[in-house]
């Protein structure tokens, strides 16, 4: 199978992103952030947990090479007044002029009018470049393709919970990628369950990092996915994910048949979908 590509367009935004980016909310050392860079990634997403491990990283990254960076910045916040001080505070600490995404976290319906007012002069005012949402709601997404305001869509999507193959990248069908919203997806290994080999049923090998990493982004409308690492040995496993290329159908119906195991057996996985 050939290898993912370097680089990938991320949906209208015109942004050149890795198949593969790393958020801050996990415990992997700078040193493979750094890594990780040297090996083509490119989106830094500064997520709900901003540790330094990551933070660092970036701060020196950007000093030298900051035109080749996609830094995301992601708020919780529902109140509009907080945003603005919310971005800057991202800024400063990462020292940088402006986040390239303002990814508005967890909106199961539309921000509210004074939340997009602020979220888009932030835009205006060239501290953010591009506006991205998350949802746990899946046929929320669908409603936003005709909003102009969010150009990249954060999705939920694994093994697990591959739901958005029915609810969500079908409604890209007929969309030219000038049109369509940048599709990143997180939450890959299922909150870790994937990889647990107790939750794995009999006969079946265990799923790595790596294989997690590969099953979500051989869907063809996945542009990247996020890993979130927790050590220097995830970080290999995800740094993995870009030399072994896409799953070949035999390997994406074992990853579903213990994906779909999972799901039967967990009641916590079934009232998260």
């Amino acid at each position: 199978m050939p290898d993912f590509p370097a680089r990938v367009t991320l949906g209208g935004t015109g942004l050149r992103v890795s198949k593969l980016g790393l958020g801050s909310s996990f415990g992997a050392p700078t040193r493979s952030y750094h890594e990780a860079f040297e090996r083509g990634v490119n989106y830094f997403y500064w997520g709900s947990i901003r540790r330094n491990l990551m933070g660092e990283a970036v701060r020196e990254i950007a000093r030298q090479k900051r035109e080749e960076m996609v830094v995301v910045v992601q708020s919780y916040s529902r109140m509009a007044g907080l945003l603005g001080p919310s971005v800057e505070r991202a800024i400063r600490k990462l020292r940088i002029d402006y986040a390239d995404i303002l990814l508005l976290g967890w909106h199961n319906k539309d921000p509210s009018p004074r939340m997009l007012e602020a979220a888009l002069k932030l835009k205006e005012q060239g501290r953010v470049g591009h506006l991205a949402l998350s949802s746990h709601q899946r046929t929320f997404f669908p409603t936003l393709l005709d909003d102009d305001a969010f150009s990249i869509w954060h999705v939920r999507y694994n093994a697990v919970h591959p739901g958005a193959e029915r609810d969500v990248f079908p409604s890209l069908a007929d969309r030219s990628e000038s049109e369509r919203p940048g599709i990143a997806t997180y939450t890959t290994t299922s909150w870790g369950q994937l990889c647990d080999p107790k939750k794995i049923p009999d006969g079946e090998r265990v799923p790595t990092g790596t294989d997690c990493y590969r099953f979500a982004l051989s869907n063809s409308d996945v542009d990247l996915c996020v890993a979130g690492p927790d050590n220097e040995e995830q970080m290999r496993q995800a740094l993995a994910t870009l030399d072994e290329g896409p799953m070949d159908e035999e390997e994406l119906a074992w990853m579903r048949r213990v994906g779909s195991h999972i799901y039967g057996g967990s009641r916590t996985s079934q009232i998260r979908d």
